[in-house]
């Protein structure tokens, strides 16, 4: 196994995001990842359930509105807020979490102007959005206006974007850039290659796929570890193209291990490996987009 990273410089993450007891989900993904590549991470559950929903009847827990709302303020004002590196947000359990999380963003930014804060906007799949607008509404008014990078599947980038989730991928550059994040990079986005699926990673300047086989029944979780191993690159201080390549290489790993072995859940741990080194194939080419080919 491949020695674990030197934590000893590694800044921590703060991840806001669901937790289930049973499953490699939400914050059990994302928290799992970072602390692998030696990220200290500081987490706030949005939601409580047994597991994912698509694992049978999960009764949820949210945090009380005014319960969550003191804790953030609390950690808003610590004076450790400097050890914090970057802001991983992800499912919400309510629309109204959203305004404090937005102060504590806004208080580990003034006390580290260099965080790096992405956000996972779980939200949707191809059913649409399984969320209330409200919660739309709140990661639209508080959430995306301060992400520097933002991680949405394909169909939430529709739902946000209110353009269709197209499977071109010139037609999610255009979505994501109507957006106006820094960095956008769409999971599930649909490959050029013949039963391909990959990541579309979308700047002002160019629109960046990294592709590979699709693989069939994949377990849940895939978008929350993906956003997790795309900030450990970054924080790294991998481009946006090695972030990228490594964190989709990885996914398609782990995917591709837990199918293998029969696993209904992503088994991160015990394929923890593919996690820092991945050797699976994943291509990455550089989008034409049509105003480019005038």
């Amino acid at each position: 196994m491949n020695a674990a990273p030197d934590p000893s410089d590694k800044a921590a993450v703060l991840v806001i995001s669901s937790l289930v007891a049973r499953g490699s989900v939400g914050a059990r993904a994302s928290a799992f990842a970072l602390e692998r590549h030696g990220h200290p991470v500081w987490l706030v559950p949005t939601v409580w359930l047994p597991w994912h929903p698509g694992q049978g009847e999960a009764p949820r827990i949210v945090p009380d509105g005014a319960a969550f709302q003191a804790s953030l303020d609390a950690m808003a004002a610590s004076d450790k807020l400097g050890e914090i590196g970057a802001v991983l947000t992800g499912y919400l359990g309510d629309g109204a979490q959203a305004a404090p999380i937005g102060r504590l963003i806004d208080a580990v930014r003034a006390a580290n102007p260099d965080v790096l804060v992405v956000v996972d906007p779980v939200s949707a799949d191809e059913r649409g959005p399984y969320v209330p607008e409200a919660v739309l509404d709140a990661l639209r008014g508080e959430l995306l206006p301060r992400a520097d990078v933002l991680t949405p599947n394909r169909f939430e980038l529709a739902a946000l974007s209110g353009l269709p989730a197209g499977g071109d991928p010139a037609q999610l550059a255009a979505a994501a850039r109507r957006l106006g994040i820094g960095l956008t990079v769409v999971t599930s986005a649909l490959g050029i290659m013949r039963g391909a699926i990959g990541a579309l990673s979308v700047s002002a300047r160019e629109a960046i796929l990294a592709e590979h086989a699709a693989v069939p029944d994949a377990p849940h979780g895939t978008g929350d570890l993906f956003a997790a191993l795309l900030t450990a690159h970054m924080l790294a201080g991998a481009n946006a193209e090695e972030a990228l390549t490594r964190a989709t290489s990885s996914v398609f790993d782990i995917i591709a291990r837990t199918v293998r072995r029969g696993g209904d859940e992503l088994l991160i741990a015990a394929e923890q490996t593919s996690l820092i080194r991945s050797l699976a194939m994943v291509r990455t080419r550089r989008i034409v987009e049509p105003a480019q080919r005038a």
